[in-house]
């Protein structure tokens, strides 16, 4: 493990500190929306994310970091963390384990170290140089994608169909028809199961930076591929398309291209 996935994990588990004494007890919360839509915040998102980048300030003050809830601090630095830290925070306050924290280290622009962290189940998933693991108590479990070489095979998955366009949504109904099973409201930890094996395609639409940052280094460093509906590199569109098998990402292009941004 180099020193900065070590210090990624470190990271996740100083969140965790802050995170699960609020999961399923008491905290204030907002809406960030305007009238007639909801998306919320809690205590336990900006807290959070207080504490991971005090943590990073005290350890490396020279970095730059990117978080939802506070913006950004030297975006343009060679170093960049990239924060979430709480990924379904529809989920954490449905009292459902399925959110996560995000923490993405970017290198010269490029996604290097990325840890998806389930506190509440004690579940670290990390990708980068050192490859991708699963990290749960004392023990650590190599994570490998699963070959799927036919969408009909596939178990896919999504956060909500209802963030799709009306283009977007006719494309992820296809794809859907296509697939042996689909999975709704895992947020980032559909990611993790695509890096463990167990889910084997991920299409979602109108994502940030910190939405996917974390993402791209474990899918990949466990054998999977990120990219966005075009089949090219992330871009500022928000569409992502993460598959273990690169075979089915083929197939799943061929349909949402036509909605591809």
């Amino acid at each position: 493990m180099t020193s900065f996935e070590a210090f990624a994990v470190d990271l996740a588990r100083t969140a965790a500190a802050v995170t699960l004494p609020f999961f399923r007890g008491e905290y204030a919360q907002e809406n960030k929306a305007g009238p007639g839509a909801f998306d919320p915040v809690t205590q336990a998102d900006k807290e959070a994310e207080a504490a991971i980048r005090r943590a990073i300030a005290a350890r490396y003050p020279d970095h730059g970091v990117i978080g939802e809830e506070y913006g950004e601090d030297r975006p343009d630095a060679e170093h960049v963390w990239i924060l979430d830290p709480i990924d379904g925070t529809r989920a954490f306050i449905a009292g459902l384990p399925l959110w996560t924290t995000l923490i993405g280290l970017r290198v010269q622009g490029t996604p290097s170290v990325g840890v998806i962290a389930q506190p509440y189940l004690d579940e670290v998933f990390l990708g980068g140089p050192s490859g991708a693991v699963l990290m749960r108590g004392d023990a650590t479990t190599p994570l490998r994608t699963r070959a799927c070489p036919a969408l009909t095979e596939a178990v896919i998955a999504t956060t909500d169909p209802d963030i799709f366009t009306g283009a977007e949504l006719g494309a992820w109904t296809q794809v859907r028809a296509a697939a042996r099973l689909a999975r709704y409201g895992c947020d980032a930890y559909a990611y993790a199961m695509v890096a463990a094996g167990r889910i084997d395609l991920v299409a979602e639409a109108g994502l940030k930076l910190w939405d996917w940052s974390a993402l791209i280094p474990v899918v990949e460093a466990a054998g999977g591929a990120v990219t966005n509906w075009r089949g090219e590199a992330i871009d500022g569109t928000g569409q992502i398309l993460a598959v273990g098998d690169t075979a089915i990402r083929d197939q799943a292009l061929v349909t949402l291209k036509r909605a591809a941004l």
